[in-house]
């Protein structure tokens, strides 16, 4: 029952922006960290951005001025604001969070949505 969803991805030229957002649904009983993450083809899924509940944030340096995170604890969402967009940055970004569920602490991970960055 308890599911990450991400919207938000697109095709932009370099320069632009988008807007990712993610929302935790389900019977959710408690969520610790939120994040974000991208994998490009052929490489190694990489975390992005994460903030936690305090809140505290952490960019990876190839992101850092560029993006930005934050979460809506209310509303059980994570947003990643992401501006002068690079080809570089073209990945599928997956969201991610611990929740808490009936059946305990776990890791989730969204279904990911594209972003393409053309030059």
């Amino acid at each position: 029952q308890v599911r990450l969803v991400e919207s938000g991805g697109g095709l932009v030229q370099a320069g632009g922006s988008l807007r990712l957002s993610c929302a935790a649904s389900g019977s959710i009983l408690g969520i610790n960290d939120m994040g974000w993450a991208r994998q490009a083809p052929g490489k190694q899924r990489e975390v992005v951005a994460t903030i936690s509940r305090g809140p505290t944030t952490y960019y990876a340096d190839s992101v850092k001025g560029r993006f930005t995170i934050s979460r809506d604890s209310a509303k059980n969402t994570v947003t990643l604001q992401m501006t002068s967009l690079k080809p570089e940055d073209t990945a599928v970004y997956y969201c991610n969070a611990k929740l808490l569920g009936g059946g305990g602490w776990v890791d989730y991970w969204g279904q990911g949505t594209q972003v393409t960055v053309s030059s």
